[in-house]
């Protein structure tokens, strides 16, 4: 066996706050990904797909990254069940844009077009429909995962459940994924009913956000992380329902980020005029309007490159989630630390989640997630300390497909399966041949 070509490349997280060199091998196909694996030399090793995880679980320093972003063949799809069988490389965008015309889209999708399957498995990724549809990995029938010793073996939920709850949302740490079957979601047309509404604070936010995880079948909301007061936790809640349309889903023109934004632009002044303008922009009364799928799933990819808007330091994000019990309590409190760090975000978003998730790992727990990105300045680390505590002083975790700083003592009371996750890993893989910065950082 001859070493797997590859070429040494410096990458980042989208956070573009984490980086590693790497020598990175290019599959565009399964016996591509065997021969890598099977070659003692490409060790440590983990796979790497569109790089739209924020931190660093899919970033090797010194070691080995299989990228399959160049997997993208759609073995085949049953137009009456709507069950699809992919490649890891094949993006949500891909299915969207090639499916929904004909009344099938991904029953879950993350906040991105751009993001592969085989992360977004890998990562257990949720979407704004959670309560009702769970997160990817309750919709995978089966996968194709090459071991890190290269042998190539089918698992599901059925046959192989330890093997399967350790992949789903096991961040790439038991192999690489190489097919997907997938279990799609009949739509009536390509777009969706929104309904928008303001909550004047917190309270009142978390009022209508449970009552609307019942009633529809997606909701979320914008949160303005610099109120203060009575105004602490005031937002913009959105809800939305599919709804028949004959018109074709089509792509739209990009804007482009060309730049790094000084970061003189990224403070809490301009962030606070930004948040009083956007909470304005929706009438008291609220509103209804029609959006297709894509404007409603991904705004964000509305701008190309938008990560360079926090400037060459990055960002970081945060997400949690808190149990229902205790949700109010600890929201209240991350906002009020948040506020008064004086740290401007203004992509700030609150969501429901409604059942635990399939994997070891996996993020989704019944409760309330509220993200936030930061930009990188010299206080951040000490309010992401600040987050952390509060989170996990009631009973909450943060989500991996965004995290790179949690350290790794806080993981066992976050994730109360992770001795399960160890185990299985020892058994399955004793030389570590699998490993990414963020496994090293986890202790996982």
């Amino acid at each position: 066996m001859t070493d797997a070509p590859a070429t040494i490349q410096k990458l980042t997280g989208w956070g573009r706050s984490s980086y590693a060199n790497s020598r990175v091998i290019e599959a565009k196909t399964t016996e591509q990904v065997v021969e890598a694996l099977r070659s003692p030399a490409a060790a440590p090793v983990v796979a790497r797909g569109a790089g739209r995880s924020y931190g660093d679980a899919a970033l090797n320093e010194g070691g080995y990254l299989i990228r399959t972003t160049g997997m993208k063949t759609v073995h085949s799809f049953d137009a009456d069940s709507g069950e699809i069988v992919i490649d890891p490389g094949v993006t949500f965008g891909d299915l969207l844009y090639n499916y929904a015309s004909r009344g099938w889209i991904a029953p879950v999708t993350p906040g991105t077009q751009f993001a592969t399957l085989g992360g977004s498995v890998a990562n257990d990724v949720h979407g704004k429909n959670h309560d009702h549809d769970g997160s990817i990995g309750d919709h995978v029938r089966w996968l194709e995962l090459a071991l890190p010793d290269g042998t190539l073996q089918r698992i599901d939920s059925s046959t192989t459940p330890d093997l399967f709850a350790a992949t789903v949302g096991g961040i790439g740490l038991t192999g690489v994924i190489t097919r997907i079957g997938l279990q799609m979601k009949r739509v009536p047309g390509a777009a969706l009913l929104v309904r928008e509404r303001r909550a004047a604070n917190l309270d009142e936010y978390l009022d209508a956000l449970q009552e609307a995880r019942t009633r529809c079948r997606y909701s979320v909301g914008w949160i303005d992380g610099l109120s203060t007061g009575r105004a602490l936790g005031r937002g913009i809640l959105e809800t939305a329902d599919h709804i028949e349309d004959p018109r074709p889903l089509r792509r739209r023109w990009r804007a482009h980020m060309p730049i790094d934004l000084p970061e003189l632009a990224f403070n809490s002044w301009s962030i606070g005029l930004f948040n009083r303008l956007y909470f304005q922009r929706i009438p008291a009364r609220g509103r209804e309007r029609r959006l297709d799928l894509a404007q409603f799933f991904y705004p964000l990819d509305a701008i190309s490159d938008w990560n360079r808007m926090y400037g060459r330091r990055g960002f970081v994000q945060f997400q949690c989630v808190i149990p229902d019990a205790q949700a109010r309590a600890a929201l209240h409190q991350l906002l009020a630390a948040i506020s008064a760090s004086g740290l401007a975000s203004f992509l700030a978003v609150i969501k429901t989640l409604g059942r635990a998730g399939v994997g070891f790992l996996s993020f989704p727990t019944p409760g309330i997630t509220l993200a936030l990105d930061f930009p990188v300045r010299n206080n951040t680390a000490a309010l992401l300390d600040r987050l952390h505590g509060i989170t996990t002083d009631h009973g909450g975790r943060i989500y991996l497909a965004k995290d790179s700083c949690v350290p790794a003592g806080l993981m066992p009371q976050m994730y109360p399966k992770l001795t399960q996750f160890r185990a299985l890993l020892g058994q399955l893989d004793p030389q570590r041949r699998m490993r990414s910065d963020m496994a090293h950082r986890l202790q996982l």
